[in-house]
């Protein structure tokens, strides 16, 4: 290939984002996961456990591996939603306050060395266009609906 492809560019990108968070994480003693999970908790009123997979774009099963390892390092709590029997809402303790500004100060620093090095030109341009992408994969604009293949056999 000649060109570099747009995709290739994100994913690159993205990894050397998420190893430079793992790497800042390390210092805290954390990962890059519970640093985001911190700062998907509501601070004040807790948050559905159910909401906070769609939230963060996660898979059930590796949401509740990081929320029982939280929850064994003291960082957030757990108790039953009172608008709904079957829910439980995740609360930050104190710990996980403390741990959440530190995510929250890595994530800040992050954001303003690159626009100190980015013009709000560019910046807007590069929003623009990873708006354009998610909303042309939620609309199936690239590849359309899957359709499963005729049964020949009836």
């Amino acid at each position: 290939m000649k060109e570099i492809t747009i995709d290739y560019a994100l994913r690159a990108t993205w990894q050397s984002v998420a190893k430079m968070y793992n790497e800042e994480a390390k210092n805290f003693g954390t990962t890059m996961a519970v640093g985001f999970t911190l700062l998907s908790i509501d601070p004040k009123t807790g948050t559905p456990s159910t909401s906070l997979g769609p939230k963060m774009g996660m898979e059930a099963t590796s949401l509740s591996r990081i929320l029982k390892s939280m929850e064994e390092k003291g960082l957030i709590t757990r108790k039953p939603n009172p608008d709904d029997g079957r829910g439980v809402l995740i609360y930050l303790t104190p710990f996980g306050l403390e741990k959440r500004k530190d995510s929250k100060d890595v994530v800040l620093r992050f954001n303003e060395v690159v626009r100190q090095n980015v013009s709000e030109e560019e910046l807007g341009n590069f929003f623009k266009v990873m708006e354009t992408i998610n909303v042309l994969i939620s609309e199936k604009k690239i590849y359309g609906r899957k359709t499963k293949l005729n049964n020949h056999h009836q």
